[in-house]
C-alpha cells in the first residue's frame, strides 16, 4: 500500500494508487494515448484484439491559454482542431468508472511563441524567470496554471481520479519547461503541486513525475508515480528493465513506476518472467498504434491476449 503525497487525496484517488501499487510486478495495465475526438486508436485496438486498454491517455494541448493562431503551420492548426473537446471525452470516460484517466499536456508557452510553442525552439520563454518574484514570466505561468486548474475542477467535483503528469520529459531540452534543465522543471512542478493542492483543492490528482535524471528529482513528498518516456530506435523484445533501473536509481524504489509513453509495446512474455514492476504502459497515438510501422497487429494481439495484461 502506498500513501498519496497529497494528505487530502480523495478516497478514489487513494484507491487508484493502491490498485497501481498492488498490480505492479503481478501484471501490467494496458494503456493507449489518444489526441483526437474519434479516438481511432481505441477502435483499432478493439477491432484487432477484441479488447480495450484499461488506461486512456488524453491530450490537452488545445486548452493552452496562449496559442498564437496568427503564426502557425497547417500541421499545428490541425493538431489543435483534432484535440478540441478531448476534456469532454475524458470526463465522459471517467464518469463510467471503468478505466483510468491520464492526461498529457503539451503546454504552449505562457508568453510569446509561434507555431507549436511547447517546443523550446519555437519560443523564447525562459522558465528560469518563473522562479523569480515579480517577473512577467511568473505572472503568465500562474495565469495559465490557474486556467488549467479550472478545467480540471469538474473531475474533482465528480470524484474522478486522474493520473496527472505535468512537465513531462524534463530530462530533455526540447520543451520550454525542460530547456533550462531538469532542476528548473522540478521547481515548476513543485509550484504547481502546491498551487493545485493548497489553492485549487484538486485532491483527485495522483502526481506523476516524468524524468530519469537525479538532478530533476523533486523528492518523495511530491511524487506518487515515477515514470519515463521511451522511444526505442527500432523494435526489439524488451521488458524495459534497463530503463527501470535507470529511473529508480535517479528517483526512488518506494513509488509506483510506469512507462508513461512508449513507442513499442513491451514483450509481456519477458515481463511476466522478469516481473519488472511497471504498473502500466501507454503507447503513443496514431501511427504508433495504427498500422504496421511501429506496433504490428500481431504484437497488439499478443499483448492484449496475455494473461499478464490488464485490459478493460
Amino acid at each position: 500500500m502506498q500513501t498519496p503525497v497529497d494528505p487530502q487525496a480523495t478516497p478514489r484517488a487513494r484507491e487508484l494508487l493502491n490498485y497501481l501499487s498492488d498490480t505492479a510486478g503481478k501484471a501490467i495495465i494496458t494503456g493507449q494515448h489518444t489526441q483526437t475526438v474519434p479516438m481511432e486508436e481505441l477502435a483499432h485496438i478493439r477491432q484487432v484484439t477484441g479488447r480495450e486498454p484499461m488506461l486512456r491517455g488524453f491530450e490537452l494541448l488545445a486548452y493552452s491559454p496562449n496559442i498564437n493562431y496568427d503564426d502557425m503551420s497547417e500541421e499545428c492548426l490541425t493538431e489543435i482542431v483534432e484535440d478540441r473537446n478531448t476534456l469532454d471525452l475524458a470526463l465522459e470516460w471517467g464518469r463510467k468508472r471503468q478505466g483510468i484517466v491520464t492526461f498529457t499536456y503539451h503546454w504552449y508557452s505562457p508568453l510569446g511563441g509561434r507555431d507549436k510553442a511547447f517546443y523550446a525552439e519555437n519560443t523564447d520563454f525562459d522558465a528560469r524567470q518563473v522562479l523569480v518574484e515579480g517577473t512577467p514570466e511568473r505572472a503568465a505561468f500562474f495565469h495559465d496554471m490557474d486556467a488549467m486548474a479550472a478545467l480540471l475542477k469538474p473531475f474533482m467535483e465528480e470524484d474522478i481520479p486522474v493520473l496527472w503528469r505535468p512537465f513531462h520529459e524534463s530530462d530533455g531540452a526540447w520543451f520550454w519547461w525542460g530547456a533550462q534543465g531538469p532542476a528548473v522543471a522540478k521547481e515548476l512542478y513543485k509550484l504547481m503541486f502546491w498551487r493545485y493542492t493548497q489553492v485549487h483543492g484538486l485532491h483527485n490528482l495522483l502526481w506523476v513525475w516524468n524524468c530519469r535524471l537525479a538532478e530533476g528529482w523533486p523528492g518523495e513528498e511530491y511524487v506518487d508515480v515515477v515514470s519515463l518516456d521511451e522511444y526505442l530506435p527500432a523494435y526489439a523484445p524488451t521488458d524495459y528493465r534497463e530503463q527501470y533501473e535507470t529511473l529508480v536509481a535517479a528517483t526512488t524504489r518506494n513509488k509506483v513506476a510506469a512507462l508513461a509513453e512508449i513507442g513499442y509495446l513491451p514483450d509481456l512474455a519477458l515481463l511476466e518472467r522478469s516481473r519488472v514492476p511497471w504498473a502500466y504502459f501507454m503507447v503513443w497515438s496514431k501511427e504508433f498504434c495504427i498500422g504496421e510501422s511501429r506496433n504490428s497487429t500481431q504484437a497488439l494481439r499478443q499483448v492484449y491476449s496475455s494473461g499478464y495484461a490488464v485490459t478493460l
